[in-house]
This record gives structure tokens, C-alpha cells and sequence, in this order.
């Protein structure tokens, strides 16, 4: 599995279980990706040996929460990143300091 990084915060930003393409000459990562929704807090009795029958309604005291967005952003813990113009001007001195590296390497 491949992940990528985040050159500026250092974080995961995807790994290649999405269809991606190389977009700008390499410049820019195209990732495809679609809506989807996901219920967190619902248990189902059956997994706990809860029985419907003997034990009353169903639903009482249980509360279930559904999350929609995008796959990749629900399944990576992204986070937005918020550029003042220091930090904007420290992350090209690293882009340059970076793609001079790789230039050195080839």
C-alpha cells in the first residue's frame, strides 16, 4: 500500500486503494472519490445476544448518528490546513529546498 504525505503538515492525505492520476506533470494528484454514508452508534441486538422478543421494542435508549461526505475524507483523518502568510513563505522555502534535493538525486 502506498500513502501519501502532506508536504507542508506532514500528515496522510490518501493511499493508492483510489483510482489516482498524475495531473500538471506531476505537479498535482487527481483523486477520484464519492459520496457515501455511514451510521455510527446503532447496535444491533442480535450481536450482543439480545433477544427483541423477550426484551421489549425495539430502539429504546439506543441513538444512532449518520455521517455523509467523501470517501476519502471520511476513511483518512484529514484536516484543514490554514495558511498565514509566514507559514505560506516557510512551506515554499521547503518545496524549493525539496525539489532541489530530488533534482540533486537524479
Amino acid at each position: 500500500m502506498i500513502i501519501y504525505w502532506d508536504l507542508m503538515s506532514y500528515d496522510k492525505m490518501l493511499s493508492n486503494i483510489y483510482k489516482i492520476q498524475e495531473i500538471a506533470d506531476g505537479l498535482c494528484l487527481e483523486v477520484e472519490g464519492k459520496m457515501v454514508s455511514r451510521t455510527e452508534g446503532n447496535i444491533d441486538d442480535s450481536l450482543i445476544g439480545g433477544n427483541v422478543s423477550t426484551e421489549g421494542p425495539e430502539g429504546k435508549g439506543i441513538v444512532s448518528t449518520v455521517f455523509t461526505g467523501v470517501d476519502i475524507v471520511m476513511n483518512h483523518p484529514l484536516q484543514e490546513t490554514m495558511l498565514h502568510k509566514r507559514m505560506h513563505l516557510n512551506s515554499k522555502k521547503k518545496e524549493k529546498k525539496i525539489d532541489k534535493n530530488t533534482r540533486n538525486k537524479e
